[in-house]
């Protein structure tokens, strides 16, 4: 168990409450996109381009970011929170693949900003040796909100526009996560100096940029495609229903609630570097196998890449907040957005283009290399359990 003092009890409920709301708003597309699909006659290559259009999105959470540095977590959570909830409620109305698009690249944008930003409090307020599970809390948090899209959508499939809907109660949490959520102490702490980008360019912290943007946009080139088209994949190559994929999605789900857990504690017992370079190539892994086997394989590789993926997302989230100063986290939690995107964009188009020929499966299959690439660069980056925040 984790000791909390009052203040970071409700850190971890308010800004919990926003990765739960994010995190089911970010789900509903993936879980209704073949309805979405059938719904507006789209095929693989313009899928494809919807998801590379979402992954604009991370490039307005940058500059949101920087606002998160110069006057705190707090405010812009909670406007995170109302910007994505505005786009989730008019997502229902969209008459159009396009118009979809747009709304939904409103949404991702003040998504990537709610769990960059609470990610970087949380990290800021817990214990130095608990790191590791208190960012496990959060993304167990976060797989609530995936878990109510999960629970909810076979109940009203095809009808995808209600989640949509539902998702407009953020705009009620929002004032209240502004009131109720507590300024984070170690951001009131910092002398607040200069251009968080500038800082970011100066050494050390420019090296390890570089090396999380390529690892990140590497590791997006695989996980995007997969993330966003393995409902397609399920339905319309392996023909599998809603329901049966909503039943992999709610195991896989439990292997990933658990492996959130193993994680964290993985991280604050073997440090960072170790567990995240393992866990990132048993990601890749599985997930290339997933698409290159038939039913049971995709079953079993979907397990599989859920347990490892969440075992890294602590590990991941407490290394990428230790290894930059306060002044520029949240920053730099962002530009991983950004390089999230571009990788996305490359990997989304690239199977849109290979599965005319090639196939879905085999399109998704041949990221894992680039996957395996990002592993390998993890090696280049400093251990950094326990040690003292950077101001």
């Amino acid at each position: 168990m984790i000791d909390l003092d009052v203040q970071q009890r409700r850190t971890l409920i308010w800004a919990g409450l926003a990765v739960v709301l994010a995190a089911f708003d970010g789900s509903v597309l993936v879980l209704a996109l073949p309805a979405v699909a059938s719904d507006f006659d789209a095929r693989t290559p313009a899928l494809s381009n919807l998801g590379s259009v979402l992954a604009l999105g991370a490039l307005g959470a940058l500059p949101l970011a920087t606002l998160a540095d110069h006057f705190g977590r707090r405010r812009l959570i909670a406007i995170g929170v109302a910007g994505f909830s505005a786009a989730n409620f008019a997502s229902a109305f969209a008459p159009s693949l396009t118009a979809l698009a747009l709304l939904r690249l409103v949404a991702v944008c003040f998504e990537a900003l709610v769990g960059g930003v609470a990610t970087a409090l949380i990290v800021e307020e817990a214990p130095p040796a608990r790191r590791g599970q208190a960012v496990s809390v959060l993304a167990l948090l976060a797989g609530l909100g995936t878990g109510i899209t999960v629970v909810s959508y076979p109940i009203l499939a095809p009808h995808w526009r209600w989640l949509f809907l539902a998702g407009g109660a953020g705009l009620v949490a929002a004032p209240v996560i502004w009131f109720r959520l507590p300024e984070g102490r170690a951001w009131q702490a910092v002398r607040l100096s200069g251009s968080a980008l500038r800082l970011l360019m100066e050494a050390p912290w420019r090296r390890r940029v570089a090396v999380i943007a390529l690892t990140t946009a590497l590791l997006a080139v695989l996980l995007e495609p997969a993330g966003l088209l393995f409902t397609v994949y399920a339905s319309q190559v392996l023909r599998m229903s809603a329901i049966a994929i909503s039943v992999l999605i709610a195991v896989s789900g439990a292997a990933g609630a658990i492996s959130y857990v193993a994680g964290g504690f993985l991280s604050d017992r073997y440090g960072r570097r170790t567990p995240a370079i393992v866990l990132t190539a048993a990601t890749a892994i599985s997930v290339s196998l997933s698409f290159a086997t038939a039913t049971v394989g995709f079953f079993a590789g979907n397990v599989l890449w859920s347990a490892f993926a969440s075992a890294a997302t602590p590990v991941f989230g407490a290394w990428s907040a230790e290894l930059f100063p306060t002044r520029a986290r949240a920053t730099a939690e962002a530009i991983s957005s950004v390089a999230a995107a571009v990788g996305s964009i490359a990997g989304l188009q690239a199977v849109g283009f290979i599965s005319q020929s090639a196939g879905l499966g085999r399109a998704i299959e041949l990221g894992g290399v680039a996957a395996l690439a990002a592993a390998a660069l993890l090696f280049l980056l400093p251990e950094t359990k326990q040690a003292p925040l950077p101001d």
